[in-house]
């Protein structure tokens, strides 16, 4: 197996952190969804979900820095029973904060979460929503029987509320791969997208974000199931794109645990790749002023990030 520390050596780089942009908080991973590619493992008997105490630690850390964003991610983060006070409390900060959502969207329909989407627009949050692909064939493969259609009804909720058309509320879509392949040209999506969705739907949306399935956890099982882990490790090696390097997600954020915990990216985090290598370090005992150019910790499933056009959570990387 080629170690993605090597690959790096041979095209004479190495992986440091630059300046903080992100703070990436993942509040759990309970959610009402169990789809096929979660490096999550969430799902609706997940107990991991972060309590306001952390919270609190987290937002005091915060108000000390000028980290710029706040991206908020789960499981299905709105479903942890601080959520909204969470937002309530980063946007209340000065200076003021950008708040992101990722939101699965079909939680946006469930009981008790009816007017989540008109507290998300009144706070000004950008969502980022999981729409694998736009027809329900491929949906319901990938994240279960009926989540085309909440997906389609929450979309046209979200434009009704101005999301996607408003410049305040940004609204963009996360396309992952339904198999063993790395993502097409996200330009082509897009507008493959844009089209399809507008046609049928009547939906608007701002970007398309396309992210390659990484080889862990849920994802992993699906490919040692279907024995094609070592045929997808190899496409992830064999595409690698040093070009991806500069923009990789890890070099300009931190990720956080539901327990507070730091990590360099949120699929170190599922694999439990924590700072003090095994010792947990927690945000609120991390000096934000000396962490620029720390030493990124990878392994193989750093290929992900890297193969093709590259994947982060803001899609494409080149």
């Amino acid at each position: 197996m080629t170690h993605f520390s090597d690959r790096l050596a041979a095209h004479g780089r190495t992986l440091r952190r630059t300046k903080t942009e992100v703070l990436q908080i993942n509040v759990g991973k309970l959610c009402n969804l169990v789809c096929v590619h979660c490096h999550v493992n969430a799902g609706p008997k997940r107990k991991e979900i972060m309590t306001r105490e952390t919270i609190d630690r987290l937002i005091d850390w915060l108000a000390k820095t000028d980290i710029p964003v706040v991206d908020l991610t789960g499981g299905a983060p709105e479903m942890i029973p601080d959520f909204r006070y969470f937002v309530e409390r980063v946007c209340a900060l000065e200076p003021t904060r950008h708040v992101i959502d990722r939101c699965n969207l079909t939680i946006l329909l469930e009981s008790g979460y009816e007017d989540l989407a008109e507290f998300l627009a009144k706070r000004k949050v950008e969502i980022i929503a999981s729409m694998p692909c736009y027809t329900p064939e491929n949906v319901n493969a990938q994240r279960g029987e009926g989540v085309f259609d909440g997906s389609i009804k929450a979309l046209q909720l979200l434009n009704s509320l101005g999301y996607g058309l408003d410049a305040d509320l940004p609204l963009h879509l996360v396309y992952n791969p339904v198999g063993a392949f790395l993502p097409g040209s996200q330009a082509e999506l897009k507008a493959d997208y844009k089209r399809e969705l507008q046609k049928y739907f009547g939906i608007v949306f701002n970007n398309l974000y396309t992210l390659t399935n990484l080889p862990i956890a849920r994802f992993a099982s699906y490919l040692r199931h279907n024995n094609k882990l070592e045929e997808y490790m190899e496409l992830l090696i064999e595409n690698f794109n040093p070009a991806t390097i500069d923009g990789l997600m890890c070099r300009n954020m931190i990720s956080v645990g539901w327990q507070g915990e730091v990590y360099d990216c949120d699929f170190n985090q599922q694999l439990n790749m924590q700072w003090g290598n095994g010792t947990p370090v927690f945000l609120w005992n991390v000096d934000p002023n000396k962490i620029e150019n720390r030493e990124i910790m990878t392994g193989k499933h750093c290929f992900g990030c890297t193969a093709g056009a590259g994947s982060s959570c803001g899609g494409a990387l080149v």
